[in-house]
């Protein structure tokens, strides 16, 4: 036998033949490269409480498992500021919200606040010329802190959305709009034949149009092509709250697309506006899901916190799908 072998004992650690110098068991944990305070140490089947890792002796033939926590990591949260833009317009909030169906203007403002939204849609209609000093949504939404975004709703062609759009321009300047061209009052689903010749006329005419369409890829592209600065697919009817219906064509528009793509209509919950932006989408439009909740201003911050959920989630990149189960503990390193 050596002198070194006669000097140390023959243990087994972690189910492998080992010689150490005989001292307590925290200065076996140290010899080791491992800080004793962040282990858990078994010795010969009895836990060795940990406070007195440092006076229990280690002796000829001791069976040790030491134990740690696996996983985890650093984590860096200085990620760049995520922004989108569209024809040129740079925005932080990737959420859109109407400006329809609140109980006041009172409590529009406040969701729009709770939303964190930079941009509202506004509908165009007529001054009430009976009483001009009624509030107006200026009164309680400040158009130089949040961007309007003039829309064309209720419109059922290609002329009276052109018409309407001309207005807002003289009325506000607004050359950011989003148009709509209804085919039907019953499922409120975009007439294509005219969006896109409407759309055609507006571009000309200097209008940038964001513009709401069916969840077509081909469609989504001829509307590119006719001068939408972006397109905004549905998700399911309006005011319907089913959700996204049709994923898989989302995301074709979404791979096709050289414009921003932004779901409208169909929203009806925080999951929903989260898959919008985990498909890819750069944003999503909503009115009815947030004006009509229980607790409006409640669910505009839950939507402001699904949609950079969803956001992070598209970035950071999901896991593959599989058929079968997979650990997420290691099996190496089993006790």
């Amino acid at each position: 036998m050596s002198t070194e072998t006669a000097a140390t004992l023959a243990l087994t650690v972690n189910g492998e033949p080992r010689r150490a110098a005989p001292g307590s068991i925290a200065d076996l944990v140290r010899s080791l490269e491992l800080d004793p305070a962040k282990v858990a140490v078994e010795r010969n089947g009895e836990i060795v409480p940990r406070s007195t890792l440092a006076a229990v002796a280690i002796a000829e033939g001791d069976v040790l498992e030491i134990v740690h926590f696996v996983g985890g990591g650093e984590v860096d949260d200085t990620w760049p500021e995520d922004t989108w833009t569209v024809a040129g317009r740079t925005f932080r909030s990737r959420l859109i919200v109407g400006t329809g169906k609140y109980k006041d203007f009172a409590q529009n403002a406040a969701a729009v606040a709770a939303s964190g939204a930079e941009i509202v849609t506004v509908a165009v209609r007529r001054v009430n010329v009976s009483d001009p000093k009624a509030p107006m949504l200026t009164d309680f939404i400040d158009p130089k802190k949040v961007t309007y975004l003039p829309n064309t709703a209720g419109c059922f062609t290609a002329e009276d959305a052109i018409r309407t759009l001309r207005l807002a321009r003289e009325a506000g300047g607004w050359d950011l709009v989003k148009l709509e061209v209804l085919g039907e009052a019953r499922t409120l689903y975009p007439n294509m034949i005219e969006t896109i010749r409407a759309t055609e006329v507006l571009a000309k005419e200097g209008f940038l149009p964001m513009v709401y369409c069916v969840d077509d890829p081909i469609a989504a592209k001829q509307l590119e092509d006719a001068g939408a600065v972006a397109v905004m697919p549905l998700g399911a009817p309006i005011g319907s709250g089913l959700g996204i219906q049709n994923r898989v064509t989302i995301r074709l528009i979404v791979e096709g697309a050289k414009v921003p793509v932004l779901v409208d209509a169909g929203v009806g919950t925080a999951s929903d506006a989260a898959v919008a932006l985990e498909l890819g989408c750069d944003g999503v439009l909503m009115n009815t899901a947030i004006a009509e909740a229980k607790d409006p201003i409640r669910m505009a911050r839950a939507m402001k916190a699904a949609v950079e959920a969803g956001r992070d989630a598209y970035l950071a990149g999901r896991m593959g799908t599989r058929k079968y189960a997979d650990p997420s503990s290691p099996l190496a390193g089993l006790i």
